[in-house]
């Protein structure tokens, strides 16, 4: 299965709203429809809090972390995270400044391109990263920084093969397959060197920390670590350090970064809608002011593009699996305790009784009379209290980064090249391979 989502819909349109499948060892409920989201993740969530446990993940993160744990680690780790990145400027003027601060390096960059073919792959991740990497390891790192790059090399790597066939087929007999070749070794090498990079920063930051005054997470978290001195009743230790450091770096850069790949190419195959964004942005801001989230309002276009990109781009297909805690009923099929839970995000941002032209790019999706309009089944950052917690930072960076781009460059596809929209596999699900060219505006 190349893009396993998009089979699903074939069983979907089959079967209804609930269906069951079993990759492997473990059987999967899929959930489809906006009634049955809201209530998986509402009334009933306390039993679809956990997160399940996949060998390979295992072998990374066991259990620990933001994003695989379950529990009461979970509940540590998300609320310190929470409460940290807030103290570092979440939802604060200082974390806007810094994306707009960003921004200029970034249109520096491909300013240096003079409108000719580029890959924008990893000057975006590097863009996106730079804004988690201030919070988390308390620096930016340049964009000819070659020990950086080949970080979010091994991030991209490790995420691209992170669906492949020997990753899955690991999953189910690890036993077997750990003798042998393939991406699950590439996978797995790729995550260690990660974590190992981390694990480098941890220490650099002990030589010089001071707990009166934290510098960002890592500092914030070595601190924390001092006032649980039984290493034993809490999940503040060195392992949880690593793996939440991690999982915020990945988080932060991936996801924002390949939705943004994707906004420049859906600009430069839609011409006439990248003109009318231009447009909005020199009537409302001009082209020397710099975007901010203060603008948001008085640009429904842009905004409403944004989040048509989203739509359309829709990156966790089936969202971020969640583990049955209990036997639950939902919408009459019992679920057990176990198994695993998938919410089908492709159905709810593809469905046509929601959405005027499901399956093309369409801003008015997002718009009414002129106006920006909200949209209930519109949930990219997933709902409940497993939702993305860095909703808010994702958000305020689409807005400035993308704004920004638009206003200083028309992206247009390279001569005698046509661009495709074609999705490569993978989580994030991004766009295959491709250049562009960003003419600056005069």
């Amino acid at each position: 299965m190349e893009q396993p989502h998009l089979v699903v819909q074939q069983l979907v349109k089959k079967y209804g709203n609930v269906i069951s499948l079993d990759f492997g060892i473990k059987s999967s409920v899929i959930v489809s429809s906006l009634p049955l989201i809201k209530e998986a993740f509402t009334h009933l969530e306390e039993n679809f809090m956990g997160r399940p446990q996949f060998p390979l993940q295992n072998l990374v993160h066991n259990e620990n972390g933001l994003f695989f744990s379950s529990g009461q680690i979970w509940k540590e780790q998300r609320r310190f995270a929470l409460m940290t990145l807030r103290n570092f400027g979440l939802g604060k003027k200082s974390i806007e400044q810094r994306i707009q601060e960003e921004t200029r390096h970034l249109v520096g960059v491909i300013k240096e391109e003079e409108g000719q073919p580029f890959n924008p792959h990893f000057k975006i991740n590097n863009a996106a990263s730079n804004i988690i990497c201030s919070i988390t390891f308390g620096e930016r790192f340049d964009y000819h920084d070659s020990q950086f790059q080949e970080l979010l090399r091994l991030l991209d790597e490790a995420m691209y093969l992170g669906s492949s066939k020997m990753v899955r087929l690991y999953n189910i007999f690890p036993w077997i397959i750990k003798h042998l070749p393939g991406s699950h070794q590439t996978t797995l090498a790729s995550w260690r060197k990660l974590k190992s990079y981390i694990s480098k920063i941890v220490e650099n930051h002990r030589r010089d920390w001071n707990p009166d005054e934290p510098r960002d997470f890592i500092d914030a978290f070595l601190t924390e670590m001092t006032k649980h001195p039984d290493k034993t009743t809490t999940s503040f230790n060195e392992e949880n350090l690593i793996c939440s450091t991690l999982d915020l770096f990945f988080a932060g850069t991936e996801t924002t970064s390949t939705t943004l790949r994707w906004a420049l190419l859906y600009m430069a195959v839609y011409p006439e809608i990248q003109a009318k964004v231009q447009a909005e942005i020199d009537r409302v801001i001009g082209q020397e002011k710099q975007p901010s989230l203060a603008d948001r309002d008085s640009m429904p276009y842009t905004n409403a593009v944004v989040h048509e990109v989203q739509r359309m781009a829709n990156i966790i297909p089936l969202n971020v699996p969640r583990k049955v805690t209990a036997d639950t009923m939902l919408a009459g099929f019992h679920l057990p305790k176990g198994s695993i839970l998938q919410t089908n995000l492709t159905a709810l941002h593809r469905d046509p009784k929601e959405w005027a032209t499901p399956d093309i790019f369409n801003p008015e999706h997002f718009l009414e009379n002129g106006e920006f309009k909200k949209r209930e089944s519109f949930l990219p950052f997933s709902m409940g209290k497993r939702a993305c917690l860095g909703e808010q930072l994702a958000r305020s960076e689409l807005f400035i980064f993308f704004s920004a781009l638009v206003q200083k460059f028309t992206f247009k596809p390279p001569v005698n090249e046509k661009l495709s929209l074609k999705s490569r596999r993978g989580v994030p699900v991004s766009p295959v391979s491709h250049r562009l060219c960003a003419v600056p505006r005069s």
